[in-house]
């Protein structure tokens, strides 16, 4: 089998790390020894309108006291270094931008994007004190793209958020519920944060389960 394009990394010492074969429906799964990302091959990735109506299934509504103590999750660990006055982007901010309404209650001035729902471009030529990216980087098809717009759009000292399923032994994969979702086509460890962090000069740290912090430029100062 020829070896698959990491599309984090870009390297080709990549290998098949599990074949998914069952009633949810085939998929195969490639993991980078490079980066330790684990990826989809482009050809089992879903069509866009199916992403859409996949994501307009899931209940993202602002209001809703369960969600917005899911995304506390990350936000409480990124509140300590809020300044208020901020500029601050929710990227991938979905049907219902819960999180920036969250932002927004704590004085920073929030604007959203996201590729289906806020696709308002002009939002990524700014520059942003705070960023957030809650349960989106699974959906990144071309990671190395995605974080090269999120390093473009931090402030020289920003912080970027990021939460999403995170294992760091590959062999609970099979049994792991985050693949099965049709939507979800990259996979990170902490290694893979960590790889992320040096190559865009961040820092990193993980303080719970599933959320790591990216502070741009400086060596974190806590």
């Amino acid at each position: 089998m020829k070896s698959q394009e990491c599309p984090l990394c870009l390297s080709v010492n990549t290998g098949l790390l599990y074949a998914r074969r069952d009633g949810i429906g085939a998929r195969d799964f490639h993991r980078c020894d490079v980066c330790d990302l684990v990826f989809v091959p482009r050809e089992f990735h879903v069509e866009p309108e199916a992403q859409l109506d996949r994501y307009r299934s899931h209940n993202n509504d602002p209001a809703d006291p369960d969600y917005r103590a899911f995304l506390s999750r990350l936000f409480d660990e990124m509140r300590p270094h809020v300044v208020p006055g901020a500029d601050a982007l929710d990227f991938g901010s979905g049907p219902g931008p819960a999180l920036a309404a969250m932002m927004a209650e704590e004085g920073l001035r929030v604007r959203t994007y996201d590729p289906f729902f806020q696709p308002d471009a002009y939002v990524l030529e700014r520059r942003y004190a705070f960023v957030t990216c809650t349960e989106t980087a699974e959906h990144f098809a071309a990671p190395r793209d995605d974080f090269d717009t999120l390093d473009s759009v931090l402030d020289a000292s920003g912080w970027l958020g990021v939460m999403t399923g995170m294992l760091d032994g590959w062999d609970e994969f099979p049994d792991w519920y985050y693949h099965r979702d049709p939507t979800h086509v990259s996979f990170y460890s902490r290694r893979s944060m960590s790889w992320i962090a040096e190559r865009y000069s961040w820092t990193a740290r993980f303080p719970r389960q599933n959320v790591v912090l990216f502070r741009k430029g400086a060596e974190d100062d806590r």
